[in-house]
């Protein structure tokens, strides 16, 4: 992973640590609602995918601006930079396919390090609830993009 994490530093008081369980969320610029059409998620889900010696996908939500990602850092990772990896990466291939140049992603990133107390599956639960809570569907199953690993 050579992406510098450019905007993407972790809030004061936050360190990285191997084997936490985080939960991610990052927003389109200007919160264009871009994952409305499913083909620019489909890139946001395949780069999620190719962070899998980085990051163990735990759960994810593609919501239409943003991404909430429940995920679990390997030994071989920092968190700001695989959350780079991923904004840089989502990036390139959604610019692409749009016929579109220049930032994607809002700078930064929320990250809630999940206490050990805090049940994962609760967690990930609400997460995967949220296009029922914004209307968006009905059922859950569907909305096209989302996965938890319980599945």
């Amino acid at each position: 992973m050579s992406t510098k994490p450019k905007g993407n530093r972790l809030r004061a008081g936050r360190f990285s640590e191997t084997n936490q369980v985080y939960l991610i969320t990052t927003v389109v610029n200007h919160r264009r609602p871009v994952f409305k059409n499913l083909l620019p998620g489909r890139f946001l889900v395949k780069t999620l995918r190719s962070t899998q010696s980085y990051a163990t996908t735990l759960a994810y939500v593609i919501m239409p601006d943003h991404l909430h990602w429940l995920m679990q850092l390997t030994d071989k990772s920092e968190l700001s930079k695989v959350v780079a990896y991923v904004k840089s990466n989502s990036a390139r291939r959604i610019n692409q396919h749009l016929n579109q140049s220049g930032k994607f992603w809002q700078s930064g990133f929320h990250d809630h390090a999940l206490r050990q107390e805090e049940d994962i599956l609760p967690v990930a639960r609400y997460l995967l609830a949220n296009p029922l809570r914004a209307g968006i569907v009905d059922n859950i199953g569907e909305y096209p993009l989302w996965d938890a690993i319980w599945l």
